[in-house]
């Protein structure tokens, strides 16, 4: 029987990072980080299906914003129940204690196109969580669909400036700035001081020509000699 390891998932996560900003995301393996970790390879997979889930997997974050919505008050807008979910991930995810390993694993992230993609995904996955706590919440669907989308753009933009070393304030009190600067913005871009106007293609411009073009002249002149 394999001996228990004491923060085996903590220590092959720590040796994962060194590994990849050492020799590349593609250039390390399994077995090299669970060296790297003092322990074998069938300590890491009882953690990790892969290495990549290094730095996804075992993420609560799904769970932590869905009861951070539902548990918000009864009087809360939808952005205040997700504010009141951001509060929470800040409390038990986003400790100052994760800052240095959220700035490392940012950077590997940035540097991998794979990784990239998986972020994605998983931010997909994080809107679709709190798109379902706000109709549980009673929240129109259209509404629950706008709220979730500001609060994945503001979990986002509050990681990358939490996650900044020269940073030293808690999630939460970024995560509420940025969710302010989200709401700013969005207001900005409804706002315009002339109507919009569609632009005419060329195509469009020459099948309907206006009063002043050559070719309405030439017709009219042709009808008035």
């Amino acid at each position: 029987m394999a001996r228990w390891q004491p923060n085996a998932a903590e220590r092959l996560v720590a040796a994962a990072l060194d590994l990849f900003a050492e020799r590349g995301y593609e250039n390390t393996t399994v077995i090299e980080i669970a060296e790297r970790a003092g322990l074998t390879k069938s300590t890491f997979f009882r953690h990790f299906a892969d290495k990549r889930e290094v730095l996804f997997g075992a993420d609560a974050m799904s769970g932590l914003l869905v009861d951070g919505i539902i548990a918000a008050p009864d009087t809360a807008t939808p952005l205040d129940a997700v504010a009141h979910a951001l509060d929470a991930i800040g409390r038990e995810a986003f400790t100052p204690d994760r800052r240095e390993f959220g700035a490392r694993r940012r950077a590997v992230i940035a540097a991998n196109p794979e990784l990239r993609e998986r972020e994605a995904l998983k931010g997909r996955g994080l809107t679709a969580s709190m798109i379902d706590a706000l109709r549980r919440r009673g929240v129109p669907d259209l509404a629950s669909r706008v709220a979730a989308e500001l609060g994945a753009l503001t979990l986002a933009i509050a990681y990358e400036r939490w996650s900044d070393p020269t940073n030293g304030d808690e999630f939460g009190e970024v995560a509420r700035r940025t969710l302010g600067d989200v709401q700013t913005a969005s207001a900005l871009c409804s706002r315009s001081t002339t109507p919009f106007t569609p632009p005419r293609s060329a195509e469009w411009t020459s099948a309907h020509p206006g009063p002043g073009s050559a070719f309405s002249r030439h017709r009219r002149e042709s009808h008035h000699p």
